[in-house]
């Protein structure tokens, strides 16, 4: 029995080797600032509190394709991130403390990791905080946070995008780049940013058909989301859905 065991802790220590080599080798030439976002905490109020929780997974993807568009810094797809935490064996929520979020970075090849939350008022309101560990330290580094009406959510992601990039001192946005955001993100109310939000979690959660009729639905009523027409791009070919 001891030697079965042996032989699985040794097979799985084996694995979680073998995709902190992959990832590792991946990017062993990017010399890029490389950044990773940790799952959101939900800090709305009442009934917001589930009305809003897809967002602890759809927001910090969201913030992931805002940071993305500066393309002198490397930003770690989340799914390469659940699949770190997946083989470390720390759960799928990916809310982990500063030290073993450091770990992770470690092993991703990430520099800062993006720790946030958000909480929500009667009135509409939402604020997103967010602060960043050095993965050399892991000390917090680096606290910000944006405010507005859930309405504006897309803007206030975008904003924070910015704030983080400017607050870490990272190599500035292309000229334009910036406006281009803000004026896509103004589009796109949180009606869309739900839809796209529950779509991750099902998908996160195994549910690709699932994923896909919520990507097809936040589309349909809002053809200018780019987020969700891409995400439902690389979804497709595994569902089969046309």
């Amino acid at each position: 029995m001891m030697g079965s065991l042996g032989r699985l802790g040794a097979r799985w220590g084996m694995a979680v080797a073998g995709v902190a080599f992959a990832v590792a080798a991946a990017h062993a030439q990017d010399t890029r600032p490389t950044l990773a976002v940790m799952t959101f905490s939900n800090g709305a109020i009442g009934t917001a509190n589930t009305e809003l929780a897809p967002l602890t997974i759809g927001l910090p993807t969201l913030l992931i394709d805002a940071l993305a568009d500066n393309t002198k810094i490397r930003v770690v797809e989340r799914e390469n991130l659940q699949a770190v935490i997946k083989e470390q064996n720390l759960g799928t929520s990916g809310r982990v403390d500063p030290a073993t979020a450091a770990h992770l970075g470690k092993i991703l090849g990430a520099g800062h990791m993006i720790f946030g939350g958000f909480v929500t008022d009667p009135k509409g309101n939402i604020r997103i905080t967010a602060r960043s560990v050095n993965v050399e330290t892991t000390l917090v580094e680096y606290n910000t946070d944006v405010e507005g009406k859930e309405n504006d959510l897309m803007t206030l992601i975008t904003q924070l995008a910015d704030k983080i990039n400017s607050g870490l001192k990272l190599p500035p946005l292309a000229a334009g780049v910036k406006e281009t955001s803000l004026q896509q993100a103004k589009k796109i109310p949180l009606q869309a940013t739900l839809l796209y939000s529950r779509a991750i979690a099902a998908k996160e959660s195994g549910k690709s058909d699932e994923a896909v009729q919520y990507l097809q639905k936040a589309i349909k009523e809002f053809p200018d989301f780019g987020q969700a027409q891409d995400a439902l791009k690389k979804l497709q070919p595994a569902t089969g859905t046309e």
